[in-house]
């Protein structure tokens, strides 16, 4: 049976998922580094009291713990990514040679809800992963033996 719908959703996924990977990444790594800049911190004060002179010293602390704890996020970001990527593969995997069409569905489902509950790649993977728990070999048109011992006729009851 052809599985080519499903090949083709997945790795499309994988590549989405990489790319979502490396983009998360960088922005951990801006987090980072605006954390440790102290010239960025000066600048953005003079910014927020230009923008809204009321604002007190308590404000900016408060503006930059939830700044900073966006950075801190998105640790959880990177590593439920990794786990998709990883379920995805093992899900390419099963079902590039119809290994295990069953169990490459349920990776893609689990897969599609650690990417993301509402996002491009988890509904590829969700796309992908109903498709190998629905789609059924075709039947085969072989004989099937019957023991006709009275010819075609109608057995006695």
């Amino acid at each position: 049976m052809s599985r080519t719908a499903e090949k083709i959703l997945s790795i499309i996924s994988v590549l989405f998922t990489a790319i979502g990977i490396i983009l998360s990444f960088m922005v951990l790594a801006l987090f980072n580094f605006l954390k440790s800049e102290p010239t960025f911190r000066v600048d953005f004060d003079l910014e927020m009291m230009a923008f809204d002179p009321t604002l007190t010293t308590a404000d900016l602390d408060v503006i930059y713990s939830n700044f900073f704890l966006v950075g801190n996020f998105m640790w959880l970001f990177i590593i439920s990514f990794i786990i998709s990527l990883i379920l995805t593969i093992i899900g390419i995997v099963n079902i590039w040679n119809n290994k295990n069409p069953k169990l490459a569905g349920i990776m893609f489902i689990i897969g599609g809800l650690t990417a993301g509950i509402i996002s491009v790649t988890s509904i590829l993977l969700y796309i992908a992963g109903i498709l190998c728990l629905v789609k059924k070999p075709p039947l085969t048109d072989e004989p099937q033996f019957v023991d006709d011992q009275y010819n075609g006729t109608m057995r006695p009851l």
